[in-house]
C-alpha cells in the first residue's frame, strides 16, 4: 500500500531501475508516516561512505509526539539494503552519471519501506516529449472514448 509517492521524479528523471529500502525512523516518524504527514517531493538519496541516506524527505511531527523527544522535521534517514545492492548502485552513481532517487514510501509487512530508483536526469526537450507523448495518449483515449458510444 503506497503511502507517497514522488511524481516529480518521473518528470525530471528516467528511471532505469528500482530497488526497496528499509528506513531507519524514530517512533514519532512512523506515526506520523502513518498519518501521511510526509512529503519527498524534494527529497533525494546521498552516498557518504559506503552507506546511502535519504536527505529531504520532511514529515511532519504530530501534535501528540512525545515530549521526551525534539522531532526534526528534515532529519537525514540512513536506508538499509543489502551489501550487494549498495556496492552495485554506489558504483553505478559514481562511475556511469546516475543518481538515486526516492520514487515513493509504501508498507510491506507492517514496516515503512522506501522505493528508491536509479536514474539519468532528462533533458529540457526530453520534457517536452513526455508532455507531448501524454497528450497524445489523452486525445486518442478521448476520441475512442467519444466513438464508443
Amino acid at each position: 500500500m503506497s503511502i507517497v509517492d514522488n511524481r516529480k521524479a518521473f518528470h525530471d528523471y528516467f528511471i532505469e531501475d528500482r530497488y526497496e529500502a528499509g528506513i531507519v525512523l524514530e517512533g514519532w516518524e512512523v506515526k506520523a508516516i502513518r498519518e501521511s504527514r510526509v512529503q519527498i517531493k524534494e527529497a533525494y538519496v546521498v552516498v557518504r561512505g559506503d552507506e546511502l541516506f535519504l536527505f529531504g524527505a520532511h514529515v511532519s511531527a504530530l501534535a501528540t509526539a512525545s515530549a521526551f523527544t525534539h522531532p526534526d522535521a528534515v532529519r537525514t534517514r540512513k536506508l538499509l539494503l543489502h551489501r550487494a545492492e549498495v556496492d552495485k548502485l554506489i558504483g553505478k552513481v559514481e562511475r556511469s552519471g546516475y543518481t538515486l532517487v526516492p520514487i515513493n514510501l509504501h508498507y510491506k509487512g507492517g514496516r515503512v519501506k522506501c522505493e528508491i530508483g536509479l536514474a539519468k536526469g532528462k533533458k529540457q526537450h526530453d520534457k517536452r516529449n513526455t508532455e507531448k507523448e501524454r497528450d497524445t495518449k489523452r486525445e486518442v483515449a478521448a476520441a475512442m472514448k467519444v466513438h464508443r458510444r
